[in-house]
């Protein structure tokens, strides 16, 4: 009896374990593509962070993880759900994962850590009114640690590409434009849309290619998996380094490219970084 119940202890803790790790429903943005009416998007810069969500109690990563933030960091954050991001300054993105990525936070590397939000959960009205909403919760919030993502109105594609221009020269990563007459929606929609000069996107390692020439004894590519399952070889953008010690196969790697060919691949592809695991 005593072993059954063991067993029945330890199923309902993995169960447990499984629901915890859910990921949460979220909403994911499409390409930007030139001629739409961009007076009726709301515009605020594309932050190269780590997407969390707040569920009135925890942070929780894409993948539904827990994010171990000290609580000092969360003590004054609301009861209200919120979807935002983590982010410490432009091209900060390695110092910010290996802070996030701690089970046990560290003070002083957390200190230099915000959560920009940018989006209400399953709240009512138009983007437009949400996101006045979200300057609201935190104004009354007074956390240092807690902001809202500036929104804000471009006139025409003229003024959209100068705002992206001047995004893109102080190190930013682009932007994003958010419909502002859109209800909250989940999954990837044509209501949040992101402009970049570069694209980026993450594809699953499931080989390594051995390397020819001044590669050889070394990785030449990684074969690597997309979302839709679209295989394609990866074989620039590598350090000496990293081609001899390169990322393990099962991770997730982002890589930057210019376009999709009409098979579905990406143009140009180029090896950026390991997506750290959420």
């Amino acid at each position: 009896m005593r072993f059954t119940s063991y067993y029945l202890l330890l199923l309902f803790s993995l169960c447990a374990t499984h629901v915890l790790a859910k990921a949460p429903d979220i909403l994911l943005a499409h390409i930007y593509q030139q001629g739409l009416d961009v007076r009726l998007y709301l515009v605020s810069e594309k932050l190269d962070g780590i997407r969390a969500i707040w569920d009135g109690q925890q942070l929780v990563s894409r993948q539904g993880n827990p994010i171990h933030a000290p609580a000092w960091f969360i003590k004054d954050f609301p009861k209200q759900a919120l979807d935002g991001e983590l982010w410490i300054g432009r091209g900060q993105f390695e110092l910010l994962s290996a802070t996030v990525r701690l089970s046990m936070p560290e003070d002083a590397a957390w200190r230099q850590v915000a959560y920009y939000v940018f989006e209400l959960p399953q709240a009512d009205g138009s983007f437009a009114e949400r996101a006045r909403r979200i300057e609201q919760l935190i104004r009354m919030a007074h956390s240092p640690y807690l902001k809202a993502i500036k929104q804000f109105h471009v006139p025409d594609e003229q003024a959209l590409k100068r705002t992206l221009d001047s995004v893109v020269a102080k190190r930013g990563e682009g932007l994003m434009l958010h419909r502002a007459d859109a209800p909250y929606v989940t999954g990837r929609n044509h209501a949040l849309l992101k402009l970049k000069p570069q694209l980026d996107a993450e594809a699953k390692v499931i080989a390594h290619v051995p390397g020819k020439g001044k590669y050889v004894g070394k990785m030449g590519a990684l074969l690597v998996e997309m979302p839709d399952g679209i295989q394609f070889k990866l074989g620039t953008g590598f350090t000496d380094a990293e081609r001899e010690n390169p990322p393990p196969i099962g991770s997730q790697v982002t890589y930057t490219y210019r376009d999709i060919t009409k098979k579905g691949k990406p143009k140009f592809a180029s090896f950026l970084r390991v997506r750290p695991p959420e």
